[in-house]
């Protein structure tokens, strides 16, 4: 029995790896000859970096950059054997690098983000794939311009402040000090949010709350936004902050692309061509994956559609495993799920479940039992033939 196990991370619990190497664990307790093979998975969010490195045997960079809040921190990311650097901006500037009591998108920002950008450039990086989400800004990606180089001014000619606040002093943008090398370099986007810069849909109106804007901040904020879309067309006229996926990342998005020429890409499609996933997938007879939590969304373009997307294909069998099921999973049995699997075996609280031990054993014992299932099925029609 050969299975391949691609399974996203159990956020604020089990890493990708973690996740997959649980559910090797249980296979082999089942059916102990199994051949199983574990990759690394992501969506473009957290753990793209992972994905690719290790799918791809890259390595990894360490370098010191700021926070969302100017704070001073040790962030990687990876280089595959190609020159290809893979950053997440959520290593730099990310939700997670911020606690709930200061997060605030008037004031953080993405220059950590550049500072990443520009220390693979300087390292001899010219391909670089950016995964954009879970981030900490609604700066439309202003800070991460300015690590690169860009002026950004207000109209006395003075740099505007970080944050979202500072996108309401924007006037006038000077690119006479932008590194050179970034006219050689091709940038492409893991994204998968639509949303565009403005708007009842915008970055400020759907995103921000979770970063801690308070409701009357919001429509300054679009407002901000805005004015900086209005001078980056001046820079740049073929600008478009209504393409879908300019909101991505508090409007990084939009500077990406509109500064640096950047494209952007479904992650899951990314990831599954830059890592060759097909093929692996192609010579499985069971494919496994899942992430935290299995809901109707997940039938909507998250890694686990992906993953079952990828081996409907080739007619596999895709069993999914979650820390919990919604209502509304039934849906993926839609989208090439062919069944599955709550992990949680007993009652216990939130903090409980996410606990890293639990959580392992709990997968792990789940897998177990669901391929002990399998091969007892497999024994019986053997048998009976």
């Amino acid at each position: 029995m050969k299975i391949t196990v691609a399974i996203d991370s159990f956020k604020g619990s089990l890493t990708s790896s973690e996740a997959g190497n649980a559910v090797r664990e249980g296979i082999l307790r089942a059916v102990p000859d199994a051949e199983v093979s574990v990759y690394p998975f992501a969506d473009g969010g957290e753990g793209t970096t992972e994905a690719l490195v290790s799918g791809l045997n890259g390595q990894y960079r360490e370098v010191r950059v700021s926070d969302p809040l100017g704070r001073e921190i040790c962030a990687s990311y990876g280089i595959l054997p190609d020159g290809t650097a893979v950053i997440e901006m959520a290593a730099a500037s990310g939700i997670t690098l911020v606690s709930p009591e200061e997060r605030n998108p008037m004031i953080t920002t993405t220059f950590g983000t550049g500072q990443m950008i520009k220390d693979a450039v300087l390292y001899g990086c010219r391909k670089f794939i950016i995964g954009i989400g879970g981030s900490a800004t609604n700066d439309g990606g202003t800070g991460c311009l300015q690590a690169l180089g860009f002026e950004l001014l207000d109209r006395e000619g003075k740099m505007i402040s970080p944050g979202a606040a500072g996108c309401s002093e924007i006037f006038s943008v000077n690119a006479g000090h932008i590194l050179p090398e970034l006219f050689e370099c091709s940038f492409y986007l893991a994204c998968d949010v639509k949303n565009p810069l403005c708007g009842e849909n915008g970055c400020s109106a759907v995103f921000s709350p979770q970063k801690g804007a308070v409701p009357e901040m919001i429509p300054v904020m679009d407002g901000y936004l805005k004015n900086f879309a209005e001078v980056t067309k001046k820079f740049n006229p073929a600008a478009d902050p209504d393409f879908p996926g300019a909101g991505a990342a508090g409007g990084l998005g939009f500077a990406l692309v509109s500064y640096l020429n950047a494209e952007t890409e479904p992650g899951i499609e990314m990831i599954i061509r830059e890592t060759g996933m097909e093929e692996k997938i192609k010579e499985s007879d069971i494919v496994i994956t899942g992430e935290g939590c299995i809901d109707a969304q997940t039938a909507m373009g998250k890694a686990p559609s992906g993953i079952a997307k990828a081996a409907k294909k080739y007619g596999k069998t895709v069993i999914a495993f979650s820390g919990s099921v919604s209502w509304d999973a039934r849906e993926c049995n839609n989208h090439g799920i062919d069944a599955f699997f709550p992990v949680i075996r007993r009652i216990c609280t939130l903090d409980e479940a996410m606990d890293k031990t639990t959580a392992a054993e709990n997968i792990s014992d789940t897998a177990e039992q669901v391929f002990r299932m399998i091969k007892a099925v497999e024994d019986y029609t053997q048998e009976t033939k």
